[in-house]
């Protein structure tokens, strides 16, 4: 005697729901797969190629009680034309000096010492960002 299968003839009777629902999900996860990448790449690209100018602090010292001096190294495309925003906090963390330093030199190196005038005894000097022109 044979036996009485309890599955339905494959084929027959169309997906099953849990068969909708799971492509409905893999595609809702592939859309939103991409968008996510595509958002990396943009702010990727926005903070590594679209920066022309970048910098970095090398070293600063209290110059008196209202000046901080600031080595600055600054790196850009040579026609790029911007400036650098530096502060300066006294010993309680407080913000005592901040001013922007403007780079307009047709140079791609750029190693300069600036003066923040400050408030009080600053005790730090601090690179905020740098922005092209």
């Amino acid at each position: 005697m044979s036996t009485a299968s309890t599955q339905l003839p494959e084929g027959r009777y169309g997906r099953s729901a849990d068969e909708r629902a799971d492509r409905k999900l893999k595609v809702i996860g592939s859309v939103l797969g991409v968008a996510l990448l595509a958002l990396f790449g943009y702010f990727a690209y926005y903070y590594v190629a679209a920066s022309k100018i970048s910098a970095e602090v090398i070293a600063f010292k209290a110059a008196s009680d209202s000046a901080v001096e600031v080595h600055l190294e600054v790196r850009k495309d040579a026609d790029a034309r911007g400036y650098c925003t530096l502060r300066s906090q006294g010993e309680d963390g407080t913000e005592v000096g901040r001013a922007d330093f403007r780079f307009e030199q047709d140079s791609s190196r750029i190693d300069k010492v600036v003066t923040l005038r400050t408030t009080s005894r600053g005790t730090t000097a601090e690179l905020l960002g740098c922005h092209a022109e």
